[in-house]
C-alpha cells in the first residue's frame, strides 16, 4: 500500500557561511525613541538542546548605523548560551566575557554559557549603564537567577537610547543543511516591556533562501507573544530524503 506525504520542495546547500534565517518578528514598546532600558521575555522549552540555531532580539541605537542583539542559544550539552554584541565600529569593552569583532567583522561580541532549564521563561535584559555604554543580563524568571552577558561602549555620536528593532530565529552552525533538513525547533518571543509599559509584537513572517520551505509555523500565545517552530524531525527529514517513487509523494490538499 502507498502512502502519500506531503512534503516541501527540497532546495539546495545555502552557500552562506555566517547562517540562515528563517523569520522576523517585529515588535515595538512605548516611546521607542526615548527608552534606555528594554526587557525581552524568551521561552526554549520546546527547542532540543542542539547548538546550532539562535533566537535573537535585533535592535539599532539613534545616532548609530549597524545593529546590536542579544538572545538565546541551545548548546548540545543542554546548557544555554547568552549573547550580546554589537556590529558598530570603534566600539570597546574591557569586560572578561567580550571580545572585539562580531561575526567576522567590526564590533563587539559577548557570551556567557550558563546552567539553567529550558522550561523556564528567561527575561533578556539590555539597559544602558552610562553614556553610550550598554550591559546585557539574562534573568531565569523562575528562579529568579540573573546572569551577566556582557557590556561594551558604542564610540560617540549617539547610542544612549534604542531606534529600530525587530526579532529573529537563525541557524549558523556549519555546515548549513539542505531547506527541508534543519532539525526541528521552537522559540517563544513573548512581549518586550520597559520602563514606561509593556509594548506589542506583530506576527512573525518568513524571510530568508528556504523560505516556504523550513516547515514554519507561528502560533499567538496567551500573553500576546508569538510561538514559532522551524525544521523538520528526523522521521520528517528521512522521508524528505527518499525518491518520489518510493513513497508515493505528491501534492496533498
Amino acid at each position: 500500500m502507498k502512502i502519500l506525504f506531503c512534503l516541501l520542495t527540497a532546495a539546495a546547500v545555502l552557500p552562506s557561511t555566517l547562517g540562515i534565517f528563517f523569520a522576523y518578528v517585529p515588535w515595538s514598546v512605548p516611546n521607542n525613541d526615548v527608552k534606555s532600558h528594554v526587557i525581552f521575555p524568551m521561552n526554549i522549552a520546546n527547542a532540543p538542546p542542539k547548538r546550532g540555531y539562535y533566537f535573537m532580539q535585533y535592535f539599532t541605537f539613534t545616532g548609530q548605523v549597524n545593529g546590536s542583539y542579544i538572545g538565546l542559544q541551545p548548546q548540545d550539552d543542554g546548557s544555554i548560551r547568552a549573547a550580546f554584541s554589537t556590529f558598530m565600529d570603534k566600539s570597546t569593552t574591557s569586560d572578561p566575557n567580550c571580545h572585539i569583532g562580531a561575526d567576522y567583522g567590526p564590533g563587539v561580541t559577548c557570551g556567557v554559557i550558563f546552567k539553567g532549564s529550558y522550561a523556564n521563561t528567561y527575561d533578556l535584559d539590555v539597559r544602558n549603564t552610562g553614556g553610550t555604554t550598554w550591559t546585557g543580563t539574562v534573568i531565569d524568571t523562575v528562579t529568579g537567577v540573573s546572569t551577566h552577558i556582557g557590556t561594551w561602549t558604542l564610540p560617540s555620536g549617539g547610542g544612549t537610547t534604542l531606534a529600530w528593532h525587530i526579532g529573529a530565529v537563525e541557524y549558523f552552525k556549519s555546515p548549513i543543511p539542505e531547506c527541508d533538513k534543519f532539525p526541528q525547533t521552537t522559540v517563544v518571543f513573548g512581549v518586550p516591556r520597559t520602563d514606561a509599559g509593556v509594548g506589542s509584537v506583530k506576527d512573525p513572517y518568513e524571510v530568508g533562501g528556504c523560505k516556504g520551505k523550513s516547515n514554519f509555523k507561528f502560533t499567538r500565545t496567551a500573553d500576546l507573544g508569538v510561538k514559532i517552530s522551524v525544521g523538520f524531525t528526523a522521521q520528517e527529514t528521512y522521508f524528505h530524503s527518499q525518491p518520489e517513487e518510493d513513497y508515493g509523494i505528491g501534492n496533498c490538499t
